[in-house]
């Protein structure tokens, strides 16, 4: 696949698919981007699970902050990677770790992050990828309804 541009189909056809989506490198200031993003996300419908180790136990936007990936109780149809690029390896391994048990089938790295390692692997195990884009200004763009 080539990351440099994405059809509108294919991010489309992610965006109405997915409903449950994990948010990595989830932050609770309302001034950072993940937070803004969690928040268009719950207000759209999706359903939404951070993931911060430095956060464990508290709550996002009324959302239960997990660990990690594997601590996550129920199914993940999406990672949304808010981590800095060479740290998207490491989530996307954790992401292919975690896919049988939790059902995940696309890892989203944003806007600014890029990892062709990482996407690499992740498709070679089976999951769609997109790299340094947002899903919040896709939605947007693309004017889906949810």
């Amino acid at each position: 696949m080539n990351h440099d541009s994405y059809s509108d189909d294919y991010l489309a056809g992610i965006l109405s698919r997915v409903n449950t989506i994990a948010v990595v490198g989830a932050s609770n200031k309302p001034s950072r981007p993940s937070y803004g993003v969690m928040q268009f996300l719950l207000d759209k419908g999706y359903i939404v699970t951070p993931v911060n180790p430095g956060l464990e136990g508290q709550e996002i936007l009324g959302c239960h902050v997990y660990a990690t990936l594997d601590d996550i109780p129920g199914p993940v149809d999406m990672v949304d990677v808010f981590r800095n690029s060479e740290a998207a390896l490491e989530v996307a391994r954790d992401a292919i770790r975690a896919k049988a048990r939790h059902g995940i089938s696309v890892l989203w790295m944003q806007l600014g992050v890029r990892n062709d390692k990482a996407a690499a692997e992740a498709e070679a195990a089976g999951l769609e990828v997109v790299m340094n884009r947002c899903p919040v200004i896709e939605h947007r763009r693309l004017s889906l309804e949810r």
